[in-house]
């Protein structure tokens, strides 16, 4: 017999939802070849210690759920928003991430970047250009000392010091010039983090982009590529036409990811995604299929993951990281649904309950048996019956 729940709908009903088989995912047999892949991955708090002040990680949990996503043959994004960087996530606990992950990278020979930024310093407090590259200096060389990838983030201090385009030229080239390459240079849009509004020094996207693109072909030696997180599809396609040689484009539209990995027939975009810390066992089958030349089979594997995505990613985007946790916490890979600084409180019990929903739809819960279970626990403790 289909495990079922009874859940609550945006109407005031409860109806019953009985879910479906998992999808046939397996991991792959060899390393993926025709797009470069990274999740964005999560952090499992300890529930025992974290709180709305802050808290601790459970490091095993964190560990093994990485171990997970290189299994399915996808790099690891480390210490970037999804993991909390900026909402609960402390410097200091993310110095320990990146040596810790950098250890389990080695380990099972896993692909590994980190999130590379500025958040050592005071947070609401102004800070100088050449604190704002020492700040970035440090944490780079440390990533790198400990074997790991750099993704340069755009830094919240950076945006209120700049005083116009030249600033953001001045800060990325020094920074750019000491650091080892090859580094991901990750434009964060103000959906995803408000304090980055006007980034590159304008609010006009398209002056911002003019900035940007000066800073890639200025240091295009040291750049792997861009991470591009606007969730605007068009502007993703015109900027990759744009980009230096050999400069990648790594989409972080979590809305069109499944054409814009695709591409255009000239030009595709690889991938640095948040959503795939929820769907890998889709992505990594997704472009095993694309390694055999069978689009129609992409395609089919790939685009019933798109409405969850755009349902977690939803306004206020910046709180998608709930649910992503909850999927992780419905999928057995950790015990509770519990996050750094009590941001699990962050999206309501209808919003959870139509992610467990596209979730089923999409084949991505597992064992369907333990996710009702924890989806039933789950709606008990909101006072669902």
């Amino acid at each position: 017999m289909s495990a079922a729940v009874t859940l609550p709908r945006a109407d005031g009903r409860l109806e019953r939802h009985v879910l479906g088989e998992p999808a046939a995912f397996a991991p792959p047999s060899e390393p993926l070849r025709s797009r470069r892949l990274f999740a964005a991955a999560h952090v499992v708090a300890d529930p025992l210690r974290t709180s709305v002040e802050g808290g601790a990680l459970d490091w095993e949990a964190t560990m093994a759920f990485r171990r997970h996503l290189w299994r399915w043959g996808l790099g690891v994004a480390d210490a970037m928003d999804t993991a909390q960087r900026g909402m609960g996530l402390d410097y200091g606990t993310t110095r320990e991430l990146i040596e810790r992950s950098a250890a389990e990278a080695r380990a099972v020979g896993g692909a590994l970047v980190c999130g590379v930024g500025t958040d050592q310093l005071p947070a609401r407090a102004p800070a100088s250009l050449d604190a704002i590259v020492a700040a970035y200096l440090e944490q780079g060389q440390h990533a790198q000392a400990h074997g790991a990838g750099v993704v340069l983030m755009a830094s919240r201090h950076l945006a209120a010091a700049a005083h116009g385009p030249d600033d953001y030229r001045a800060v990325y080239d020094r920074v750019l010039a000491d650091l080892d390459g090859p580094v991901v240079i990750h434009w964060l849009g103000d959906m995803f983090d408000p304090a980055l509004a006007g980034y590159w020094g304008s609010r006009d996207l398209d002056r911002a982009t003019e900035v940007c693109l000066d800073v890639l072909h200025a240091n295009a030696a040291k750049i792997d590529g861009i991470k591009l997180s606007l969730l605007d599809h068009e502007r993703e396609v015109d900027l990759r036409r744009w980009l230096p040689d050999g400069v990648r484009m790594y989409t972080g539209d979590d809305f069109h990811y499944d054409d814009l990995i695709l591409g255009d027939g000239e030009r595709a975009s690889d991938a640095l995604l948040g959503i795939f810390d929820a769907i890998a066992p889709a992505a990594s089958a997704a472009v095993q299929a694309l390694d055999r030349d069978d689009a129609d089979t992409y395609r089919a594997t790939l685009s019933p993951t798109v409405p969850l995505a755009r349902h977690l990613f939803a306004a206020p985007t910046y709180h998608y990281k709930a649910g992503i946790v909850f999927l992780a916490y419905l999928n057995g890979h950790q015990d509770h649904f519990r996050m750094l600084g009590g941001l699990e409180s962050a999206r309501a019990v209808i919003h959870l309950a139509d992610a467990f929903v596209l979730a089923d739809r999409a084949g991505l819960l597992h064992d369907p048996e333990s996710a009702a279970g924890r989806m039933r626990a789950f709606l008990r403790l909101a006072g669902v019956s």
